[in-house]
């Protein structure tokens, strides 16, 4: 009998979303900023700390309005890992802006600190770390350097909701932070996004831009007597549709946290069995918590990866790899450039190899993918 497949990704949901949805209907208010969006972005406001929180359309939408709360244009330039999610540089080259794209570490697949101050030229205006896998970046060592060389930190927190780097939340570092609610993270809205403003001068002009360029919000408050077009700004809002779906999970974020991690500490404990020279899994440091948004393992070459892949999928098993470096991509090539060579980049890319993981993958699930890859791996 042919086993059913497991897929990578099974987006989870809790039982009380459609009850919120019809909550919202009945509340007669469908666009953003309603009742359940204000209880989204005040739950975002007292897990990480930031000063405000703003519920976006997704987090690419994020990158894109903390770029233009930068004020970033021609000739600036951006520090980031090219082993990341296209629309981190994207995000900068929209404002016409240069990604400059530096290595990763080889334990954590972070960005280097290393590589990113030998990246600062005159141009440059911010850096992006991305904490991979949900595993916090070297934020002492990145702050202490963006201090004294007078950079913005922008973090791209699109997998770290509810982890942290020596005991503070992800997404509380940088001036501005950037969290995903897309299905494929720990908690979800199908599509969607938070910008964290961590510093108060950026506050009030966050509320223009995402209204759209318009000072409504203050119309809202009673500040003004009516609203207008006061700077550049887009429509970054997410639906109060989105967002009473995405309460529902907020809501339960501890108790996903918590089955994620069950299943990535089994695949950890079984997998730390594997010679080095086969297979190693990810690496935590000890000032790191995470919230297992990914187990991955690296193998011994490109060769390795694709047949892991395909045996696993021909064994009813969805693995997958993960990304094609910024740095020799066609659009990174055009409109961004790379610090000089990025070794470590180029070898995790073609040795990561993703297993699934989702909230509510059953015990038998996750036995079966550690028998189907270590049968594979043999």
């Amino acid at each position: 009998m042919v086993e059913p497949l497991i897929p990578f990704n099974k987006p989870y949901a809790t039982g009380d979303e459609l009850g919120y949805i019809q909550e919202a209907i009945d509340n007669g208010h469908l666009s953003g900023n309603g009742p359940f969006g204000r209880r989204c972005t005040r739950w975002l406001e007292e897990q990480v700390g930031s000063r405000r929180a703003f519920l976006m359309s997704s987090g690419t939408a994020a990158l894109e309005m903390a770029a233009l709360l930068l004020d970033l244009g021609p000739g600036d330039e951006v520090i980031m890992p090219s082993f990341t999610f296209v629309t981190t540089a994207s995000a900068v080259a929209r404002q016409g802006a240069t990604p400059v794209f530096v290595d990763i570490r080889p334990d954590t697949l972070n960005i280097d600190v290393g590589a990113v101050e030998a990246a600062i030229t005159p141009r440059t205006r911010a850096v992006m770390p991305v904490h991979y896998a949900g595993v916090g970046c070297d934020m002492d060592a990145l702050g202490e350097l963006a201090g004294a060389r007078g950079l913005t930190v922008v973090e791209d927190a699109a997998q770290g909701l509810l982890s942290t780097y020596s005991g503070r939340p992800l997404g509380s570092f940088g001036e501005l932070s950037c969290v995903s609610f897309h299905e494929t993270k720990n908690v979800t809205a199908g599509e969607g996004g938070a910008l964290l403003v961590n510093v108060d001068e950026l506050v009030e002009r966050a509320e223009v831009v995402q209204q759209k360029g318009t000072d409504r919000s203050r119309f809202l408050r009673g500040e003004v007597d009516r609203y207008t077009w006061v700077d550049l700004g887009s429509s970054f809002l997410t639906s109060e549709i989105n967002a009473a779906f995405l309460w529902a999970q907020l809501e339960k974020a501890q108790e996903i946290t918590a089955l994620r991690l069950a299943t990535w500490n089994t695949y950890h404990s079984a997998f730390a069995a594997l010679d080095d020279g086969v297979a190693t899994g990810p690496v935590v440091p000890d000032r790191c918590s995470h919230n297992a948004h990914m187990y991955y393992l690296l193998l011994s070459g490109r060769s390795a990866r694709d047949r892991l892949i395909a045996g696993l999928a021909d064994r009813g098993v969805q693995a997958v790899f993960h990304y094609v470096p910024l740095h020799s991509s066609p659009a990174g090539r055009r409109f961004g450039r790379a610090a000089g060579p990025l070794p470590v980049t180029d070898s995790v890319s073609d040795r990561l190899v993703r297993l699934p993981l989702w909230a509510g993958m059953s015990a038998e699930q996750v036995d079966r993918v550690v028998a189907e890859t270590m049968a594979e791996l043999s």
